[in-house]
Parts: C-alpha cells; structure tokens; sequence
C-alpha cells in the first residue's frame, strides 16, 4: 500500500472575506498528499484478474500478500449478502463465491479508500466510513447503472468515477478545514444547497474541487468529468451520460440508507431518482429500456446494504 502523510500544509483562514480565489483554491489543492493508489491499482492483481489463464490459487496468493485487502474481502463474502450457511475462512474459497468481477473491485477500492483515510487525517472525528460506505455503492451502482443503457465500456472507468464522485470532499476537508467544518455542523434540504454553501464559504464545491484534483492526477477526461457535473448534470457537455449515471448512482445510495455526505441533508423520497433528468438522458436514445432498468436496479438496491456492510 502507499504511504501517505496525513499532514497537508493549511494557511490560516480567513473570517468575514470573500471567497478564496481560484488561484488561492487550486494552490491548496495542489499540495494535498496524492492518492498513489490511482497510479497503480493493484496492477499485478488486476492484470490476474484480467487473464483467461488465472487460477484462484494465484489470485489468492496475491490477495493474502494485501492485509486489509483479505481481511475486506473475507468480511464480504461472510456477510448476510451472501447467505451461505457456513463461515468462509480460506481465502480461495472466498475468491470461488465473489468471483472475478468482485474481487476487481475489491482490489480498486481497498486502496483508494486507504489513501483518502490516511489524507482525511485533519478531522478524524467526522463519520469518515459513511462516506468510504457511500462512495463504494456509488461505485457498484454506477456500473449497474451503464450496464443497463446502450453505453459500452470495457475498463473501469465506471466503477472507478463512482468511487470518487465526492473525493472533492475530502479534499476541501484537508485543504479548508474550518470552511468545512462549518458545513458539516449545518443542516441542509438538498446536496445542491451543500454545493452552494461550499461556494459561498470556499469559492468552489465539493464537485468542482474534486475534477480538479483528479486532473491533478492525470486520470481520463470522462472521470473528471463525471466527478465535475455529477450534482448538477447539463445535457449538452461531453461524457454527460456518465455524469448522469453518477448523479442517479449517488442518489440511490442515499435512498439505501448510506447519505455518506459527512454534512446534513433531507433523506430522499422512494424512487425520486427515476424521476429525474438524469435519469431521463440516461435513455434518451432508448425510452422502452428505462422502465425494465428501473425494475432491475431496485431489485439490486434491496441487497446493497448487507454487501456495503460486509465491505466496509
């Protein structure tokens, strides 16, 4: 895993002025510790994964090498998700029930969490696995989501923008503690009224701070994107279906019961995510598609608690 220090360098902040400039803004986010573990996520693992050649037996001894890795993955298939009868403690027998797409995403998430954890270090007294918790089921949810539309993607990059949809957050939590910490202490009725508090108070939201940092990291246009818009989705920018899928994904979650935003927003009425206009662009091309996906995607919802619970 990296190593990261969880100390970042914080100016004093300043009472009663305007917000920071953009300048002042990106100089702070530019010297948050990196996540490292966006360079190399588990390549040795992954690649396995990839391999019509592997056998469960490598992919175990890959996995046991990664501490919290197997202990996140034992704790998944364990977990009332699964149902099974009998408490599975060999790591190949874990890797038989999860299979290779579960295993994959384990192997991305683990230690992307881990460095958020360690740069998240300024305010250890905020509900930090809520959001780790609300983060993955983004990410499931986001693949789920594409998965259902006439969107094709061979690699992660839906799994991945999900996961850091609201990495923004601790970002302007390392870089702007006070400003955020005045947030999180408030009481909201959207996370677009916490979007424009975050500008108030900052001059940029958790969504815009987030791309940023994440451009920072070299990472593909469309995750960037997403990451940008996926609070409020425009129907006229590229990689909008993305944004779209991430915006619908976040909501879910919250419905699941994993709000995940640190500060304190409304919960959601049932079903208010396929009453929105992302989720009308996700099909705009295929309205007969929507109303099977919808149908779908609450079925998987209804299991999402037990597996976030297992792997978090």
């Amino acid at each position: 895993m990296s190593q990261l220090s969880t100390q970042a360098a914080v100016e004093p902040t300043r009472t009663g002025q305007a917000p920071y400039t953009d300048e002042e803004i990106s100089h702070r986010i530019e010297r948050c510790p990196k996540l490292a573990s966006l360079q190399s996520i588990n390549r040795q693992l992954a690649g396995l994964v990839n391999s019509d050649q592997s056998f469960n037996s490598q992919i175990a001894e890959i996995i046991r090498r990664d501490p919290s890795l197997t202990a996140r993955l034992l704790r998944m298939v364990n977990s009332v998700y699964f149902g099974l009868s009998a408490k599975v403690n060999n790591i190949e027998e874990a890797v038989l029930y999860l299979g290779l797409r579960q295993i994959r995403e384990l192997s991305m998430a683990t230690p992307v969490i881990e460095d958020m954890e360690r740069i998240s270090g300024s305010l250890p007294e905020l509900p930090w696995r809520e959001l780790w918790q609300h983060s993955i089921g983004t990410a499931f949810m986001t693949r789920e989501i594409l998965a259902t539309t006439m969107l094709l993607i061979d690699d992660d990059t839906d799994y991945i923008m999900g996961l850091l949809h609201n990495v923004g957050k601790v970002v302007l939590a390392t870089a702007f503690p006070a400003e955020f910490e005045q947030i999180v202490r408030m009481k909201f009725e959207t996370t677009q009224e916490v979007a424009a508090m975050e500008r108030e108070l900052v001059g940029w939201d958790h969504a815009r701070a987030g791309s940023y940092f994440l451009q920072r990291h070299q990472l593909g246009e469309e995750i960037s994107v997403a990451v940008a818009h996926h609070i409020e989705v425009p129907d006229d920018s590229s990689h909008v279906l993305y944004a779209a899928a991430v915006h619908v994904a976040d909501m879910q979650v919250r419905e699941a019961g994993f709000p995940g935003g640190l500060e304190k927003v409304n919960p959601l009425p049932e079903g208010a995510w396929a009453e929105t206009p992302a989720w009308q662009l996700l099909f705009e091309d295929d309205p007969q598609a929507a109303d099977p996906a919808r149908a779908g995607l609450e079925h998987t919802l209804t299991r999402l608690p037990a597996m976030l619970q297992g792997m978090v």
